[in-house]
């Protein structure tokens, strides 16, 4: 049994520790705490517990049906071989480490979840496990850590379009200093929830899109990023409420347009050195850290159905965009799918990391984080040389010269993401089968909610899902 198993039958080791918190909780005015996941559609899923009861929780966990990894973002059912029915129960654990009282919701708490089976296991399609057993078996047979950080884009609207429509919350150009003085306290506010929250934030600016925002935070390990991830977006969505405002994380919050990404960043790290830096080869990275790029390349089209998961995804993943959509990469190419983020001169062996592009906030950051990781390391594991990088836009490349040099349109939609899956044994096989049948099932109900819509329809069913 790994250190990352459950004691069967329970945890009754963190009761005492969890009594502890709960005391200090009540203290500090917190009267409930948000157990919260991410469920295979990446709809955010929670269960509450009065803080009096997080002892409970902490040794014991809380009940929830597995049927939610087989539910759409529409809260419809689909199901496969294991999933899906009515049947069968499992447990939410809290990760007291990441227990965090939230600044924007006073008199709550939140802490991520491990879902775990009734007889102590961990549950074969809980995406916090899978990525947790990735980096473990990173760091187990290459004796590599990764460093994380996932960029979230939102766009703001009025809070009282109830009839489903988006209306900016504010106007003027993009990056412009008229959008940031239009919401700034907004944005003030959302800072120091941030900082209270202990999210070191490292920008926060008005984005391209029509009422868009973007927040970048700092790097972390990978499972910890992807809580971050969850926990940003909690607080981005109840602090623009306070203001009377609503948010939309939908990788298309129009038909037509620029969407939100929701790009990661990761970068591999061996006894305090970073690989993505300092390395003799051309292209400044060390030949480990090239062969795990190779590697996410090889297989993009696969990882595209977890990274961009939504039938709304393929709204944003078009060319000449900055969406990254064919298989190239770049240093510092922000149209290509794969930017190596080389980072200024004296700064490299902190900053260098491979950012993702063809990613969105419909995606769950667990999963997507696994795969890429997981991507990665068969690339190291083969020693699989990097092709040739691009420059400029691969949109405008000669089709024989991109044919040549393997730049390819990634999938243009839900439904080729998801044969590239199928396909893909590698990716399959590092989730699990349960986990990736709940996928292919997920992705397929999605694909048949949409049917016969036209991009605006498609857009508007996402819009206020994520």
């Amino acid at each position: 049994m790994s250190e990352s198993d459950p004691v069967p039958g329970g945890r009754p080791g963190e009761t005492e520790r969890a009594t502890a918190l709960s005391g200090e909780l009540s203290g500090q005015g917190v009267h409930g705490v948000v157990l919260a996941y991410v469920d295979t559609a990446g709809i955010a899923r929670v269960k509450t517990v009065p803080t009096a009861r997080l002892a409970s929780a902490a040794a014991w966990g809380v009940g929830m049906s597995p049927v939610f990894d087989t539910f759409l973002a529409d809260d419809s059912i689909v199901a496969t071989d294991v999933l899906g029915s009515p049947d069968g129960d499992l447990r939410l654990h809290p990760d007291l480490d990441r227990l965090t009282v939230l600044a924007a919701q006073p008199g709550w708490a939140w802490a991520p979840v491990d879902r775990i089976t009734q007889e102590g296991g961990p549950h074969p399609a809980c995406a916090r496990t899978v990525l947790r057993r990735t980096v473990a078996h990173a760091a187990e047979r290459y004796g590599v850590r990764f460093k994380a950080a996932i960029e979230i884009e939102w766009s703001v609207g009025r809070g009282d379009a109830d009839d489903g429509t988006f209306v900016p919350a504010v106007s003027g150009p993009a990056y412009g200093a008229a959008r940031q003085i239009g919401l700034s306290d907004c944005a003030a506010d959302l800072l120091a929830a941030l900082a209270a929250q202990g999210v070191d934030v490292e920008q926060l600016h008005p984005e391209y899109a029509a009422g868009q925002f973007e927040v970048s935070v700092g790097a972390l390990d990978p499972v910890a990023a992807a809580d971050r991830s969850v926990l940003v977006r909690q607080t981005i969505r109840a602090v623009a409420q306070r203001h009377g405002l609503r948010v939309s994380f939908a990788p298309a919050v129009l038909g037509r347009g620029v969407g939100n990404g929701g790009h990661i960043h990761l970068s591999a790290w061996r006894d305090g050195t970073n690989l993505h830096a300092g390395g003799t080869g051309r292209y400044g990275m060390t030949a480990e850290a090239e062969s795990f790029v190779a590697g996410v390349l090889g297989h993009l089209p696969a990882l595209t159905a977890m990274t961009a998961p939504s039938p709304a995804s393929h709204l944003r993943l078009r060319p000449s965009q900055w969406a990254g959509v064919f298989t190239s990469w770049g240093r510092e190419t922000r149209e290509a799918a794969l930017r190596i983020v080389t980072g200024s001169a004296g700064e490299q062996g902190r900053a260098a990391n491979l950012e993702v592009k063809p990613v969105d906030l419909a995606a769950n950051p667990y999963l997507a984080l696994a795969s890429v990781i997981a991507a990665g390391l068969d690339g190291l594991a083969s020693s699989a040389p990097l092709p040739e990088e691009i420059t400029g836009d691969p949109a405008r490349l000669d089709p024989a010269d991109a044919a040549a040099r393997g730049v390819r349109r990634l999938p243009a939609s839900l439904a080729e993401s998801v044969a590239a899956f199928r396909a893909d044994d590698v990716l399959r096989t590092a989730l699990g089968p349960v986990l990736a049948d709940a996928v292919t099932a997920v992705r397929q109900g999605e694909i048949d909610a949409v049917d016969g819509l036209d991009d605006d329809r498609v857009a508007a069913a996402y819009r206020w899902k994520y």
